[in-house]
């Protein structure tokens, strides 16, 4: 397939019930394009778990995986073109690898990035997400728009910066 869009993860419990239906509805017609791959690690909640086995076990494009540990992630959303998320912790991470988040939450704690255009709420209508990911997917400009902005959750140098001044402190 030409792009890889990437679903990383669908657990929040207030998306449960008919939210999660909208989302899982979203992730078959965004896979239905026939030129996007999905890649979902399936939240081990017996719940979510069930309804994601149910809705799109055996679609194609559509590649359910087990829950992945933090390096995997990592190296999925560096993949990824695209990030379809509830996780709070995701928003913050994707921008860091310049990939544009639709936030699958009708409010976010993660107010930064909506502000700074990295990250957009799409909540979980299911006709909403689609055209929010087709946008993305098929106009080069917003896109753009979403990917090329300043993160606004620091540029992963904060560990190093910590450690020149420890250094300068310590007279090392």
């Amino acid at each position: 397939t030409g792009v890889q869009t990437c679903a990383l993860p669908i657990y929040r419990r207030e998306s449960f019930g008919a939210g999660l239906a909208g989302i899982l509805e979203a992730v078959r017609r965004i896979a239905a394009r026939g030129d996007v791959e999905v890649v979902l690690p399936v939240h081990p909640n017996p719940t979510v778990e069930a309804a994601v086995t149910r809705a799109l076990a055996g679609v194609a494009e559509v590649r359910l995986a087990a829950p992945l540990r933090y390096p995997e992630m990592v190296r999925e959303l560096d993949r990824c073109d695209l990030v379809l998320t509830d996780s709070g912790g995701v928003q913050e991470e994707a921008p860091t690898l310049g990939k544009p988040v639709l936030v699958l939450r009708d409010v976010t704690e993660r107010t930064e990035g909506v502000d700074a255009g990295v990250a957009r709420l799409v909540g979980t209508d299911p006709t909403v997400i689609f055209a929010a990911t087709a946008e993305l997917l098929d106009d080069e400009r917003a896109y753009a728009a979403m990917s090329t902005v300043a993160n606004p959750y620091g540029d992963g140098e904060a560990s190093r910066r910590i450690v020149e001044h420890c250094r300068a402190f310590l007279g090392a």
